[in-house]
């Protein structure tokens, strides 16, 4: 009986401190708060900036949308590595986590969060390419 007692007292008990624990509740956000608020913690730069990282050298450019979207049309030079993957595979591709990179996507956005990503996992000089491929390709610049 004296078992029972202390078991039911026990359970007694933490179930009160499960309802008196204040539990962190998640903020509902949209892909738009996401990346608004990965931009406050990145550095980035613009389309003309970038090609002249491209052209000055010691960068890596890494494009990380999809392998499809890739092949049809990249940075000259670049790696790719899409974003679904990148925390998987970037410590193959990319070991060095002081190396220059520039990151880029479609329009900048997945590029946004991808390159907050790898600042997240150590990467010390990542940027951010805004615009991405579209503003790029815009721009007039070289393509693969």
């Amino acid at each position: 009986m004296k078992r029972y007692s202390l078991f039911a007292f026990a359970l007694a008990i933490i179930f009160t401190l499960a309802l008196t624990v204040p539990v962190a509740v998640a903020k509902d956000m949209t892909s738009e708060d996401l990346v608004s608020e990965a931009k406050k913690n990145i550095c980035e730069v613009s389309v003309s900036d970038a090609k002249g990282l491209l052209d000055k050298g010691g960068y890596i450019f890494l494009d990380c949308r999809t392998s499809k979207k890739f092949k049809m049309g990249h940075i000259p030079g670049a790696m790719n590595i899409p974003r679904g993957l990148l925390e998987f595979k970037i410590s193959k591709k990319i070991p060095d986590k002081n190396a220059n990179i520039v990151m880029y996507c479609k329009t900048g956005d997945r590029g946004c969060l991808a390159t907050c990503t790898l600042c997240r996992m150590g990467y010390k000089n990542v940027k951010n390419m805004d615009g991405g491929w579209k503003a790029w390709e815009k721009a007039g610049y070289p393509i693969e």
